[in-house]
């Protein structure tokens, strides 16, 4: 099998051809993959007509794989999706279209803050794998942001600020600021705020700032004057040099790497257009979904 790598923006993201993940994955695709992300953490593997199955295979060549946490939101719900899968779709349970004022759309909301997946669990969070099975006709793009170049392009006062500070995640934070209401004291107490450094490593060695839209507060700040900082980190952040938009095919299979990157879904028509994402999630260390 011939592979090729073809770049998607001056600084990072690249489409991977070539590659069939109706097969199972070889020696030889896992380590081009492994090399690839190092390099530009954001992978695009287009016209891949995979199950679910297949999905989760190619996942599980690259970590463990990490669960839907309960959320204190009924997770014992019906689904339509495998409990190893996240449903970024805009569907419920029975294939319907919700409304753009039910809770699912209202908790999607959130996804439209730039992001990293998971970061407000005490489980780093390595990669994302995002299928697009259904797609809509315009709108919806997935917009990225390298925060490796973003930490370059720091001032070096603002470089030595930044380095051992340490950062709040909380997702009720994000989800409020994203509207959602009737946060039960049920739900917070299934997923508390967690701690991670607001400065990390990438996997290739360059430095990342890992903060995004679930990210409240510096801690042993005052919380209002943490909140001015990341604020201005994000401005910057979400300039357009640092980001790359990308435009939804179905088939699509983007694998991102959540340490370096944020991520935000951009809007469209919701109530009138059918969309199906699904999310493998794989964990930087220690299995969190059964293994078999």
């Amino acid at each position: 099998m011939t592979y090729e790598l073809t770049p998607l923006n001056p600084i990072f993201g690249a489409e991977l051809h070539g590659a069939d993940l109706r097969d199972p994955p070889s020696p030889e695709l896992v380590e081009l993959v492994n090399e690839a992300m190092a390099e530009y953490a954001v992978l695009v593997i287009r016209d891949q007509k995979i199950t679910d199955e297949q999905h989760i295979r190619f996942t599980r060549a690259f970590g463990p794989l990490e669960l839907m946490p309960d959320l204190g939101m009924g997770r014992n719900k019906p689904s339509r999706v495998l409990p190893e899968m996240y449903d970024a779709s805009n569907l419920d349970e029975n294939g319907e279209i919700v409304g753009p004022k039910s809770t699912r759309a209202s908790f999607n909301k959130g996804n439209e803050l730039f992001h990293s997946d998971s970061s407000y669990n005490d489980l780093p969070t390595k990669w994302s794998l995002l299928m697009g099975h259904i797609v809509p006709p315009e709108g919806g793009n997935t917009e990225f942001v390298d925060m490796r170049a973003v930490y370059e392009a720091l001032s070096d006062e603002m470089k030595a600020k930044v380095e051992n500070l340490v950062v709040e995640h909380y997702i009720w934070h994000s989800r409020r600021k994203g509207g959602l209401t009737g946060i039960t004291p049920e739900m917070e107490a299934a997923m508390p705020p967690v701690h991670h450094p607001l400065v990390l490593v990438s996997e290739n060695g360059r430095k990342a700032l890992f903060i995004g839209g679930h990210a409240s507060h510096i801690v042993g700040w005052p919380v209002e004057e943490g909140r001015k900082l990341i604020g201005e980190i994000m401005t910057l952040a979400a300039e357009p040099r640092f980001v790359y938009s990308h435009p939804w095919r179905e088939g699509d299979l983007v694998v991102y790497d959540n340490r370096c990157l944020l991520h935000r879904a951009t809007p469209y028509d919701i109530a009138q257009h059918r969309r199906i994402l699904q999310r493998t999630t794989v964990s930087d260390e220690g299995p969190t979904a059964p293994q078999v």
